[in-house]
């Protein structure tokens, strides 16, 4: 790998967003308007304080794998990745800087979801509110490394996107956030001790029961960290230059 070659990429993708109004949408508004909506649905209640949380962690994932998904298939199905590839940008490169673009894009759409949430809506949270940033940008980009990863195995963007439902979902269904997970028949707690968003889950809900959820924070956020580079390493093992 190569840092000036990481760091034109990452320079490259941001300005792609930043003319790509839609995009820029979808990262930093809706996960606002749906916090917000929960928050409407369930006011005058404790069950948004109890959601609103992890759902900070839940919503950058599924933006994320979304957009680097369908963004990367695009770069192969246009041919610009077999044009990138054919200089000396190495296929390392090409995902560190995705890594890193969408990496503080995720910085962004932290903030601004962390500020609505707890400032707008009312969020309670016991721990520090940084710490809820840190959490949802290692979910964002725990999506962006997951989306770069299965988008090796799609030919059309239809393609990519039909992956959500068979990665993400299930995820959501056993990550803790509709039922605790200690409270999961035991193959399926198993299974869901080996899904990553379960541990983001986790630590977004100590941040908002606990005042010192530092060290345990620190655990999950490492296990992430884990899935993150295990993702982009397998990421540059399966990415092709073009789309069949």
């Amino acid at each position: 790998m190569n840092p000036r070659l990481t760091l034109a990429t990452a320079t490259r993708v941001l300005r792609q967003v930043r003319s790509d109004h839609r995009t820029l949408a979808l990262l930093l508004v809706v996960p606002c308007v749906l916090i917000g909506l929960l928050a409407w649905i369930f006011q005058n209640t404790p069950v948004f304080d109890h959601i609103g949380a992890p759902l900070l962690g839940v919503f950058p994932f599924v933006v994320m794998f979304l957009v680097t998904s369908v963004t990367t298939l695009r770069e192969r199905s246009t041919g610009t990745l077999e044009r990138l590839l054919s200089t000396p940008l190495g296929k390392g490169d090409f995902l560190a800087g995705y890594a890193l673009a969408f990496g503080a894009l995720s910085v962004v759409q932290a903030l601004v979801a962390t500020a609505f949430a707890v400032w707008v809506c009312g969020l309670d949270v016991a721990g520090a509110l940084w710490l809820l940033v840190v959490i949802a940008v290692a979910d964002a980009v725990l999506g962006t490394a997951l989306g770069l990863f299965f988008s090796a195995f799609a030919r059309t963007e239809f393609q990519a996107v039909q992956f959500m439902p068979a990665v993400v979902l299930p995820q959501f269904l056993l990550c803790g956030l509709l039922i605790a997970r200690d409270r999961l028949p035991d193959v399926l707690q198993a299974v869901s001790d080996v899904l990553p968003l379960s541990y983001a889950v986790d630590a977004m809900k100590t941040v908002t029961t606990s005042v010192d959820a530092g060290p345990d924070v620190a655990g999950d956020v490492a296990i992430v960290a884990g899935f993150i580079v295990g993702a982009i390493a397998l990421g540059s093992l399966t990415l092709r230059r073009r789309t069949p």
